[in-house]
């Protein structure tokens, strides 16, 4: 092991991806512990691993789920039958599964577990996600909701304005990135949405939030993902002798001041006082991850990004260094980020296909990685893949992202 890149003296290294498994996404009607147990089933069988022999299981937490969703490992380990593993819950809101991630490896570098369970799943709500209720005026999400009234797609409308205005995106860019999600998504049978889109149909479609049409931005759906992970040492033992390897995990906060509009927060920090960072906050998430991992951006073969909305994806490409700033529409309008580009991103068909099943969809990314990165991935499959980035980040300063190597 070596030292943590940051310098903080903390241990990092590599775990092993012995199983991935999902609940295809969709409206099912159904509990989220259904789905969650049905995708741990299938990483486990993935991973040729008995549950008995599972040391730790580590939920992601849905907060709509009722007192079940708030402890959610808890609730999978009954589920699957009680058999004594550790368990812990995590909640991150977007970066949940991350979080459960990196629990689950700190669990194995310290080596309380060799073998580590890591389950999410949701059953969302119809429409577009709301805070819980009651009245809390310390919670920014619930103030930008019940005071300025700003929903998750007027968030999501200002923010490709702001791209329009400042680096001269167009509604068209916005669209191809769409076209390109469904493309992939239509060869994925995990997906909810398995149709190919045109950019007129894109443009076609409702204004949500102006100028984001409805197949701008993503749904809500049920859905569940699960990943087995153990130490390298169970995996040669396995039989796994060249696993795909998590590398790194990155799950760093915000600096102040913060000056670029970010969810919940509407407003940003004022920087009469102090300079602003180098980087925004979303950068910062994928540079933690890169010198964990001791690679950059150059190094990589694809990404799977949190396309809440298809601005937001083009944000992402510049966040992960993949262009420079203001690059983003370039880079996708040359096909780089396409099937057979430089650095296809959302091979999977990223939430524009999936839709937000929010415990479960940072697990789902590295899913994804795990397939590509075996080779498995099928008609999706980016040729000769061998590292692999997941990026997204949680409300209220949880950034989340993970390296995966083979």
């Amino acid at each position: 092991m070596a030292l943590a890149a940051d310098g903080g003296g903390g241990m990092t290294g590599e775990v092993a991806v012995l199983g991935a498994g999902m609940h295809p996404w969709g409206k099912w009607g159904r509990g989220f512990v259904e789905y969650g147990v049905a995708a741990a089933r299938a990483a486990l069988a993935d991973a040729e691993v008995d549950w008995r022999d599972v040391g730790s299981i580590v939920g992601a937490d849905t907060v709509r789920g009722g007192y079940p969703g708030y402890v959610a490992g808890a609730t999978f380990a009954k589920a699957l039958g009680w058999q004594g593993a550790r368990v812990a819950s995590v909640y991150a809101a977007c970066a949940s599964g991350a979080q459960a991630v990196n629990t689950a490896r700190a669990q194995i570098l310290s080596g309380l577990a060799d073998v580590v369970l890591v389950v999410g799943a949701d059953a969302a709500p119809k429409g577009f996600f709301r805070p819980a209720g009651g009245n809390r005026p310390d919670d920014p999400d619930w103030l930008r909701f019940r005071v300025l009234g700003a929903t998750n797609p007027a968030y999501f409308g200002l923010y490709a304005r702001r791209r329009m205005t400042v680096h001269g995106d167009t509604l068209e860019d916005f669209a191809q990135v769409k076209v390109k999600n469904a493309a992939l998504g239509a060869l994925n049978p995990n997906a909810r949405y398995r149709k190919r889109v045109t950019a007129e149909e894109v443009a076609a479609s409702a204004v949500v939030a102006d100028p984001l049409r409805l197949l701008d931005i993503c749904a809500t759906s049920d859905g569940a993902a699960a990943l087995v992970l153990s130490s390298m040492e169970f995996a040669r033992r396995h039989g796994a002798a060249d696993p795909v390897r998590i590398r790194a995990v990155s799950t760093v906060t915000p600096r102040f001041p913060n000056t670029v509009l970010d969810l919940p927060d509407i407003a940003t920090d004022s920087a009469v006082a102090v300079e602003p960072p180098a980087e925004t906050f979303r950068a910062s998430i994928a540079r933690a991850a890169y010198e964990e991992a001791g690679i950059g951006p150059e190094d990589l073969s694809l990404a799977e990004v949190y396309d809440l909305s298809t601005a937001l994806e083009l944000q992402w490409y510049e966040d992960l260094g993949l262009c420079g700033e203001g690059e983003a529409a370039k880079l996708l309008q040359e096909g780089a980020t396409a099937p057979g580009g430089r650095i296809p991103v959302n091979a999977s068909g990223g939430l524009a296909s999936f839709g937000e099943a929010v415990p479960a969809q940072a697990i789902a990314q590295v899913c994804e990685l795990t397939w590509q990165l075996r080779g498995s991935a099928g008609a999706r499959q980016v040729a000769g893949a061998r590292v692999g980035i997941t990026a997204n980040q949680g409300l209220f300063g949880h950034g989340s992202s993970v390296i995966a190597v083979r």
